[in-house]
């Protein structure tokens, strides 16, 4: 008979956690030029599986459609790289690195992210992992987001500042903060799809 699961922990009990501690901004790859995406492309060649998540300006008005993604974010187990979208060069690696089947991309909550990813760059991603199907999977009933699924498997609360979830991110020009917060989402995909091992492949 096999274990039973542990139970998801609550918010409540989330708050308590030690804070979990994503990349620095020098293990952060900012990629808005063609060298930048040259040289993004030769390192990510030499991966089989990255972290995955995209940001988009929000919108506030009603009927208002967005214009996003406004960056690609793709991580390592050691290092991400933050793609801008003004750039033409940039646009098309991001979407050559999104439409292959030799790199698998994994994150949470990703289909909204694909639909937007089809009208911005007029690819079909391919090899994307939804981590939470693999916790529905192991028998988990309820969605499993980053923030619950950093918790179940290193005890630890992972920090989404509201500031920059709402920040301009078609700006030519991102923060440090924001640079953190989006590399830092593929990060913890990347993690969690680590520790997970052979259950999440």
């Amino acid at each position: 008979m096999s274990a039973p699961l542990p139970t998801l922990p609550s918010r409540e009990e989330i708050a308590t956690l030690e804070i979990f501690a994503g990349l620095e901004l020098r293990d952060i790859e900012l990629v808005a030029t063609p060298e930048d995406a040259a040289r993004a492309l030769a390192a990510l060649g030499q991966l089989s599986v990255v972290g995955f998540d995209t940001e988009s300006k929000p919108t506030f008005l009603k009927n208002e459609v967005s214009t996003g993604p406004h960056t690609v974010q793709l991580a390592a187990i050691d290092r991400a790289w933050v793609f801008q979208l003004h750039d033409s060069v940039c646009r098309a690696a991001a979407a050559s690195l999104l439409a292959s089947s030799a790199l698998t991309k994994v994150g949470f909550g990703l289909s909204s992210d694909r639909t937007q990813i089809r009208a911005k760059l007029g690819i079909e991603p391919q090899a994307v992992l939804d981590l939470d199907t693999v916790f529905r999977r192991r028998g988990h009933r309820n969605s499993v987001g980053v923030k619950t699924a950093v918790a179940l498997m290193f005890n630890q609360r992972f920090v989404k500042s509201r500031k920059q979830t709402t920040s301009n991110w078609a700006a030519r020009h991102l923060s440090e903060g924001q640079l953190r917060y989006a590399a830092n989402d593929a990060y913890a995909a990347m993690r969690v799809f680590d520790a997970l091992g052979t259950e999440a492949r």
